[in-house]
């Protein structure tokens, strides 16, 4: 499974809507990762340009899109970004693939 971070600006609407009536969006969406086969670490909210942030495990690229999808689609974000991460293990192995690769590369000007 691949790890991502997601990022996220509330709606207006949701914003108010969570001051009026809190309730716990971990749990929310935590159960909704869950139902698509990934896991939810830990949702944070945040100061700053984002409201929430979320270490999220999901088995395939095309699971997280469906995650932000159906939270995108749902009108409870105004914005987000979601970014794939890598384990040491998966950047080490990239690290020797570009050391062995380098050879087929010509840089500019070179």
């Amino acid at each position: 499974m691949s790890y991502y971070l997601f990022r996220g600006k509330y709606s207006n609407a949701a914003l108010k809507s969570l001051v009026d009536n809190p309730e716990d969006r971990e749990k929310a969406a935590g159960e909704m990762i869950a139902a698509l086969g990934g896991k939810l670490h830990h949702l944070f909210f945040a100061f700053g340009e984002d409201d929430v942030i979320a270490l999220i495990e999901a088995p395939s690229d095309e699971v997280m899109a469906t995650c932000a999808l159906v939270v995108g689609a749902s009108g409870t974000m105004s914005a987000g970004s979601t970014t794939k991460l890598m384990t040491q293990d998966e950047a080490m192995a990239a690290m020797k693939a570009a050391g062995a690769a380098r050879a087929a590369y010509r840089p500019v000007g070179g």
